[in-house]
């Protein structure tokens, strides 16, 4: 049999394998958490509802909402931080880089201070709008001067908005600290007290640039190839590049505004994936998807668990599980430079 043949069915029977891990791990993270229950009460809470049981109000009020959002900011993190890599060839990038976190919360913290915005549903529409606008910054420094849009003025003006934002939420919260608590779920990253109603509002979004991503798969190859050789191919490298960009942005900033700054996903995930099925980003896409799905699942179920009765950010179980295999990436590229 052809070798290419057997590749392709192999990555198709891992995807699945992934889908299937991705569900099971989706069931348990409605079943653990403060409240213990089982497998089977997840299934009754859906199959045989009993109003009586505060197990079944649990489980399709609170977790539902939860285990979905955790599940679908993850898989938006994991593929927005794999193009986020293609496009700056930078394998330390993730999708912060941006300055979508730093530009989201300073928008969040601006509205809380000086708007006294609390509604979490207008915040989250807030911390969108402060993230593109951030994205859109650091592409117009990017592109001054020569070499528009090159992978290092991208990331060099993604630092310099970065801190201008960072600093300007510092001088904020301590000219009214009481803002602080307004902002903490940003801060830390957590899908705690989010309802399905902020998921549904950013899903179309989601599933968008998710659809337009994995079409991409084939333009990214050519592009990381280089963009002599993609130009030379006769790809539209700008074009590309603005596609990717705009996904970038529909992903992350759509997850830092419901979930709040939550790192780490999209610089793991990647390189994980990649681990699995090589360097197309024809599968990539896809199983990032799926592995940032689990994940954050995973995650978000330590981060309820650890310090029992109460529950750890889950931007902290993201960093915990996240620095030592970025310092492991960052050794990586130090020797071969």
């Amino acid at each position: 049999m052809n070798p290419l043949l057997i590749q392709h069915r192999l990555k198709i029977a891992g995807l699945v394998i992934g889908l299937c891990i991705l569900g099971l791990t989706f069931v348990l993270s409605m079943a653990l958490g403060q409240v213990q229950t089982t497998i089977r009460t997840v299934i009754e809470a859906f199959t045989n509802y009993n109003p009586a049981s505060t197990e079944h109000i649990i489980i399709t009020t609170t977790r539902i909402s939860r285990s979905s959002i955790a599940m679908v900011i993850g898989a938006s993190l994991a593929v927005a931080g794999a193009l986020m890599q293609a496009l700056t060839r930078n394998p330390l990038a993730s999708p912060s880089i941006f300055g979508i976190n730093s530009g989201a919360l300073f928008f969040v913290v601006f509205a809380t201070v000086f708007l006294s915005t609390n509604s979490l549903l207008q915040l989250m529409w807030i911390a969108f709008l402060g993230g593109t606008i951030a994205t859109i910054m650091v592409f117009f420094l990017a592109s001054l001067g020569k070499d528009s849009l090159s992978p290092i003025k991208i990331v060099l003006a993604g630092a310099a908005i970065t801190a201008f934002f960072s600093s300007f939420t510092q001088g904020l919260l301590v000219i009214d600290q009481q803002g602080l608590e307004g902002v903490l779920f940003w801060l830390g990253g957590s899908v705690a007290g989010r309802n399905l109603e902020m998921l549904q509002t950013i899903l179309p979004f989601i599933v968008g640039a998710g659809i337009v991503a994995l079409f991409l798969g084939n333009s990214i190859n050519i592009f990381t190839s280089g963009e002599d050789i993609a130009k030379g191919l006769g790809q539209r490298v700008l074009l590309v590049k603005i596609l990717m960009s705009i996904v970038i942005i529909l992903l992350a900033g759509s997850s830092v505004a419901v979930g709040g700054s939550i790192g780490f996903i999209g610089l793991i995930v990647p390189h994980l994936v990649r681990l699995l099925v090589g360097i197309d980003y024809r599968w990539i896409i896809p199983y990032c998807a799926v592995c940032g799905g689990i994940l954050l699942l995973l995650s978000d179920v330590i981060a309820r668990l650890v310090i029992i009765p109460e529950e750890m950010p889950i931007g902290v179980m993201t960093a915990l599980i996240g620095v030592p295999f970025f310092i492991s990436i960052a050794r990586r590229a130090g020797r071969t430079t």
